[in-house]
């Protein structure tokens, strides 16, 4: 009996093994922070994907140029073997629109209350194309740099009301002092060709940001036709910060469609 019983058991481990073995593995989500913040910002996104089971890999934006950036992000797609689903945040969306081209593993892309441009475009001209921004007079005094450039950064005790009014304090002051500058270059370089006219795309931003006007993502996430475009009510432009639950939930509706 008992050797029967062992027997029965290692036969149905072998089925439950098999069919485990069938199963689609689920696409790697490849997380693009944006400018003024880092890669830790998509920390309690990456805790709800890989407690549901999917790879993640928050990636380092460097915020030197939409072009270089978007290699960046590229090479890294290219070195992933199973499909993708690509996520920008604020500047990141403008690179991750670049970023995709060329990368048939990218099955979709989502932008977090990011900038979705079209050819030509700028962050610093979409963020102006409607009335609300306020980020401008938040900028510290401009860092010059060797090449003859510029770093912008967010003053610290301007940080939590313009970036993360819906964040904790602590948290918005530890947001503050690890932000990651981004070039003034940057922002006013023209985009390329942007992907969202050939992937299926999903958007998800608050309708208080102060970065970018919620009616300016209102705009973009209807030019790019999303298929599903979600306003969290109250919240800023960290949305993914202050809800990290709705975001993964629209991450993976994107990683789960068809």
């Amino acid at each position: 009996m008992n050797k029967l019983f062992v027997a029965l058991t290692f036969a149905a481990s072998l089925l439950v093994g098999a069919h485990a073995s069938a199963q689609p593995e689920k696409p790697t989500v490849v997380l693009v922070h944006g400018a003024f913040a880092d890669a830790s910002s998509w920390n309690g996104v990456v805790q709800i994907l890989e407690k549901d089971g999917y790879p993640v890999v928050a990636a380092a934006n460097p915020l030197r140029g939409v072009k270089s950036d978007a290699t960046s992000i590229s090479n890294l797609i290219a070195s992933i073997a199973h499909p993708v689903v690509l996520v920008g945040h604020s500047y990141g969306g403008n690179v991750i629109s670049e970023a995709a081209n060329d990368r048939p593993n990218v099955k979709a892309l989502v932008y977090v209350s990011a900038f979705a441009p079209e050819t030509g475009e700028t962050v610093a001209g979409l963020a102006g194309k409607f009335p609300g921004s306020t980020l401008g007079p938040t900028l510290a005094p401009a860092v010059p740099l060797a090449d003859g450039g510029k770093d912008l950064y967010i003053q610290q005790d301007k940080f939590h009301d313009q970036f993360a009014a819906d964040v904790a304090a602590p948290q918005a002051a530890l947001m503050a002092a690890t932000q990651r500058p981004v070039t003034e270059a940057a922002l006013n370089e023209k985009a390329g060709n942007p992907a969202w006219k050939h992937i299926a795309s999903w958007y998800i931003y608050g309708d208080k940001d102060k970065n970018i006007p919620p009616q300016a993502m209102a705009f973009m996430a209807k030019r790019v036709n999303a298929r599903e475009a979600e306003v969290i009510q109250g919240a800023s432009h960290v949305v993914m910060v202050s809800h990290p639950e709705a975001v993964a939930r629209l991450i993976e509706k994107a990683a789960t469609a068809n």
